[in-house]
């Protein structure tokens, strides 16, 4: 009798600590909670998180059941549950080092431009460059970027550099061309040019595109405290923005980029994930690299332990991190797209028939997919024009052809805009478009100048790729766009409407829940990450996003003012909103 008793008492213990073992960490409920399972809205009234992932959606009812003496019950107030959202383009490395830049958003002149970059360098160290971004020459008062002569009143013997909101133009002074090893005689690189005064070949100081790309990657190193905050500013402001896996497409743009995501890994800085891409001209350096990670985490067993830490099954991640792809530039910004017909109009400097023009060779390209197209590494190239398209097209038709069909799908960046005839070759080889609908509003107008309303009215055909039954993710491309806020882009892309209120391409405009599944469910499976991110299912991640508001129930103009109240990665809050 007395063993009876023993065992009753064991069994009740192992009965009492399995039930707790089985009981949620905590259920959410009393608002809306949008799945973005499907291709139409569907609600369930609760959910329940367990252990970093999703234990139960569904009715309250059965939520409840998963309730112990320390699960926590959210009520949501009336907020909005979805799956946290996902960075289809961006850099947020590079985000994170203009944290600490000069802010040259919104400047209205030279004058005020240059007063702010004298501002930053009483802010920097000794010796470190005077570094800006973010200027528009085309929206300043004198139509043009600064000269080499002006950016030395800044500072005649320490390097000032600074760089235009697209990422792809910039301009140096004296001290900065003299540092890098840039002068009259240097000739100018493909796909870029270094500009020249009129009648010589002496340096004007604006560098466009690759040019540039030569300059900035001498950039001194970021360190110590400076290093970490790339990597935890970037990441704050991703998550402040409802972002639970974020980018850095373009890793190498700076000489030190590597070394920052790897202080990134070594420290656990990030509490989101991180998908990087490396840049075209760096990729061994990146591979090599990320080989070294996960050697390093190795011994006694360190990776195997680090990798089973995961809630999820995606064991490609090491400390929130992991190498996604190779970004590769096929063409260049608004003014410097690669179009197979001229420009309606051209800009500034432009003469001629001008179409922009291609910054790799077939080569390059044909050699990285020879290389990648087999392997898990996604092919991520940049491309505005339908010239560019077509390039990256013949690449993928001819490894389909010397390689066999591959569950690859190439990243179209930007795709601004395609042809019908590329629509349909993309669909055939998997091919998946990240639009960058955050320059709708701002730079909308001035695509229909350049480009022409034709092009205009079909670029970022988001609304044909659904009727196509061809997934696409909507990026803010940060810092190309002043700020990686996701709401405003499907705001932008829902409504088309440029900053002087005309709607370009109204037959394009695609619904809040399909704007939303671009920046959710099609983003994940872009990155392939769709079986354990993007959707609010049981098993996947608990990374989830709670919104003031619904974007399904409020006026569509007004999706861009909906609040982030709050982030949670697997579970965890990595956000909220003050109040």
């Amino acid at each position: 009798m007395k063993h009876l008793h023993l065992l009753l008492a064991l069994a009740g213990l192992f009965q009492a600590a399995t039930a707790m073992a089985a009981s949620a960490d905590a259920i959410y409920l009393g608002g809306d909670i949008l799945t973005m399972k499907g291709k139409s809205p569907r609600y369930v009234q609760a959910l329940a998180v367990r252990d970093g992932k999703i234990a139960f959606v569904g009715s309250k009812a059965g939520a409840m059941k998963l309730r112990g003496e320390s699960t926590k019950v959210v009520d949501l107030g009336g907020a909005t549950l979805l799956p946290g959202f996902i960075d289809g383009h961006g850099h947020m490395i590079q985000f994170g080092k203009n944290l600490v830049d000069a802010n040259l958003f919104g400047t209205p002149d030279i004058p005020d431009l240059l007063a702010r970059m004298k501002d930053q360098m009483a802010k920097v160290p000794e010796g470190a460059w005077i570094v800006g971004f973010g200027y528009q020459a085309k929206r300043m008062k004198e139509g043009r970027t600064p000269t080499v002569e002006e950016l030395d009143t800044v500072s005649a013997d320490r390097p000032v550099m600074i760089v235009d909101g697209s990422g792809h133009l910039g301009a140096g002074n004296s001290a900065l061309f003299k540092l890098t090893g840039i002068s009259a005689g240097t000739a100018d690189p493909a796909g870029g040019n270094f500009s020249r005064k009129p009648g010589s070949q002496e340096l004007l100081g604006a560098m466009e595109e690759t040019a540039l790309n030569v300059v900035r990657a001498q950039r001194p190193a970021f360190s110590g405290q400076l290093a970490d905050q790339v990597a935890t500013g970037g990441a704050a402001a991703w998550a402040s923005f409802g972002q639970t896996t974020a980018q850095e497409c373009g890793v190498g743009l700076g000489a030190d980029d590597i070394s920052l995501v790897r202080n990134a890994i070594d420290k656990k800085l990030l509490p989101i994930d991180l998908y990087v891409c490396a840049k075209d001209s760096v990729t061994d350096s990146v591979i090599n690299a990320a080989y070294s990670v996960r050697a390093d985490y190795q011994p006694e067993g360190t990776l195997s332990k680090l990798l089973a830490a995961r809630p999820d099954i995606d064991k490609r991640y090491i400390n929130r991190a992991r190498l996604g792809g190779i970004k590769f530039w096929l063409d260049g910004s608004l003014d410097t797209a690669w179009f197979a017909k001229p420009y309606a109009f051209n800009p500034p400097g432009k003469t001629g028939e001008y179409s922009g023009y291609e910054q790799i060779s077939d080569a390059t390209l044909n050699a990285a997919f020879d290389k990648f197209w087999t392997t898990g590494i996604q092919l991520n190239m940049h491309m505005n024009g339908d010239a560019a398209a077509e390039q990256a097209l013949r690449a993928i038709e001819r490894a389909v052809k010397k390689h066999g069909m591959r569950d690859h799908r190439p990243v179209f960046i930007h795709a601004s805009y395609l042809r019908p005839d590329q629509i349909d070759r993309m669909k055939k080889y998997g091919a998946v478009p990240s639009f960058l609908t955050a320059s709708l509003p701002t730079a909308g107008d001035i695509v229909v100048k350049l480009w022409g309303a034709e092009r205009a009215a079909h670029s970022m055909a988001a609304e044909t790729m659904i009727k196509k039954g061809i997934p696409f993710s909507f990026s803010h491309d940060s810092p190309v766009s002043p700020s990686p806020a996701v709401l405003p882009i499907v705001d932008a892309a829902v409504n088309r409407r440029t900053s002087s209120g005309v709607v370009v391409g109204p037959d394009e405009r695609v619904s809040p829940y399909d704007g939303l599944r671009a920046v959710t469910a099609m983003a994940a499976y872009q990155i392939k990450e769709e079986k354990t991110k993007g959707t609010l299912e049981a098993g996947k991640l608990a990374d989830m996003v709670i919104l003031e508001k619904n974007p399904l129930k409020v006026d569509p103009l007004t999706i861009k003012d909906i609040k982030v109240l709050e982030t949670l990665k697997e579970g965890q809050t990595v956000y909220q909103l003050k109040r």
